[in-house]
């Protein structure tokens, strides 16, 4: 059948779903919830499966071990709402490891879209020895930041010290230097793309362009 894009019946699901918070009602609308979130989302991945492993090899790209689970696992949070009204995927190697490992995602929410590379929780050893190579300048790093600084289609992110201990470093160099944890990401907050059918394309060109920055992460998590 092939990627023919999301709909505003996918966005209403997982917000339906969120707001009955039943295990009752999900199981009664399971059918949509295959139709309009799971099944777009299986027919994302196999489009994108060829292009994901030219970047790595090792990514996982079948479809029931990469896209989120429909519902909240409440063990560790405030919040004991069965289910998310929002839902992604997620290209690594290894998923039992998707909290600390470097992975591209694609996610799709009420209020947009996102997609990008980096960590959902990067470890501070990871951190420490990323640092240790930027200030290095080595040379998966300075490929990286040329990667990064050659486009306008992602943004640096994720949380940073109060204080930077590199004031003498470059401020491009700083951006990096300052993240406990680190991410690249775009953000649309209207829903044309994530409509279209030429999704896949949007996510293959941009993902490519975050390659050099995936490949030094790759790196660091093999000397960490």
């Amino acid at each position: 059948m092939g990627f023919e894009g999301f709909s505003a019946e996918a966005l209403r699901f997982l917000l339906e779903n969120r707001i009955n918070n039943s295990k009752e009602w999900f199981e009664e609308h399971r059918n949509e919830y295959r139709k309009y979130v799971y099944e777009p989302f299986a027919e994302l991945v196999k489009e994108l499966a060829p292009a994901m492993k030219e970047i790595d090899d090792g990514i996982i790209t079948i479809p029931s071990k990469i896209i989120s689970r429909v519902r909240r696992d409440t063990r560790f949070t405030k919040d004991k709402s069965l289910y998310r009204d929002n839902a992604w995927i997620v290209f690594l190697r290894d998923k039992s490891q998707m909290s600390v490992s470097p992975c591209f995602w694609f996610e799709l929410g009420q209020n947009g879209t996102s997609y990008g590379v980096g960590y959902y929780k990067a470890e501070n050893a990871s951190m420490a020895r990323m640092r240790e190579m930027i200030l290095d300048r080595h040379p998966s790093f300075m490929a990286a930041l040329r990667a990064y600084e050659s486009q306008d289609e992602f943004v640096i992110g994720g949380e940073s010290y109060k204080k930077c201990k590199y004031p003498e470093q470059p401020e491009n160099i700083k951006q990096w230097l300052i993240r406990k944890n680190i991410f690249f990401e775009s953000v649309h907050r209207d829903f044309g793309p994530a409509f279209s059918a030429g999704l896949p394309d949007m996510l293959i060109n941009g993902f490519r362009k975050l390659k050099p920055i995936y490949d030094f992460f790759l790196l660091v998590e093999s000397r960490t």
